[in-house]
């Protein structure tokens, strides 16, 4: 059975300088390196599950730029489906500035097309939803459009995996609606202030995965906390990560692994990306994933 997977999101362009030394409001330096990569959050995850043989679609829009053309080529060759990924005429494709230091990084975000899409209420939009068996989303584009997209979810019975990054104000009554919230650590704080990460997992058990980076995730499984960590790896770059795991992580839970199982997974493709430069330079193909020591036979998919 074909279990298909909708990311609705950001498509963009990363470019990418690394320096040794971190500019200062004024300040100018010289940088080592420059690089142009894909990027968006919602491409980096439908890009992750395509790469691991997923059956994923994208729903999102570019700009009528030379930039808008290469993002749509990105997504096919990465086995993501993209007819309702609409161009979007007068407005620039989206773009992050990522300045690399000491292996952690600084982004600006302009959103561009992103933040113009027009066409979530057409009809080939929202059978393309109603036909999913999950739908990832992340907050690059507007709130509102988060909140309708939940809603027709809600309605239509189908799972939301909504990776609240970059982290926003949460409507609490939003998160009784979806499935499974991925925060990372500083986006949990930002989203619940008045809670601890224990009352956090313990209020939301096996909805909410906060990941803790280097040290794996940890998410309540309605008795107890469990962290599975994180793999142990000598990271090249981090961009991406927290994409390529909600990418695999959605993915496994789709095919019908366990929670834990699923999580461990995601873990694995995340290890495996931070090896390689650029959001989606690193992640992983089945076959990689298959390759690495760390690989459990259980999760082999159809």
């Amino acid at each position: 059975m074909m279990h298909k997977i909708t990311v609705i999101g950001s498509i963009s362009t990363d470019f990418v300088a690394t320096t040794a030394i971190r500019p200062e409001m004024g300040e100018t330096v010289e940088g080592e390196n420059f690089e142009r990569s894909f990027g968006g959050k919602g491409a980096n995850q439908a890009v992750a599950i395509g790469r691991l043989g997923g059956h994923v679609e994208m729903i999102g829009a570019v700009g009528d730029d030379p930039f808008g053309k290469e993002l749509l080529s990105n997504l096919r060759a990465n086995h993501v489906l993209n007819e309702n990924v609409e161009r979007v005429t007068g407005f620039s494709s989206g773009a992050a500035i990522i300045t690399l230091h000491k292996n952690d990084n600084a982004i600006i975000y302009v959103a561009g097309a992103n933040n113009q899409m027009p066409h979530l209420k057409t009809d080939t939009v929202l059978d393309a939803i109603k036909q999913s068996d999950l739908v990832i989303i992340q907050n690059e584009m507007p709130q509102s459009q988060i909140d309708q997209i939940i809603d027709y979810c809600q309605v239509n019975a189908v799972k939301v995996l909504y990776n609240p990054a970059p982290a926003r104000k949460l409507d609490r009554q939003l998160i009784e609606k979806i499935t499974y919230l991925t925060p990372n650590e500083k986006e949990f704080q930002d989203i619940f202030p008045e809670l601890a990460i224990s009352e956090g997992l313990e209020k939301y058990p096996n909805k909410l995965f906060i990941t803790l980076g280097s040290k794996g995730v940890i998410y309540h499984d309605g008795d107890k906390e469990v962290l599975v960590p994180a793999f142990k790896v000598t990271p090249v770059d981090t961009t991406g990560a927290g994409d390529t795991f909600n990418g695999a992580f959605g993915l496994a839970l789709t095919k019908g692994l366990s929670i834990e199982q699923s999580v461990k997974f995601g873990n694995l493709a995340a290890a495996l990306s931070i090896q390689k430069f650029g959001a989606q330079g690193g992640m992983p193909t089945m076959e990689e994933m298959k390759g690495s020591a760390w690989y459990e036979e259980k999760w082999d998919f159809e």
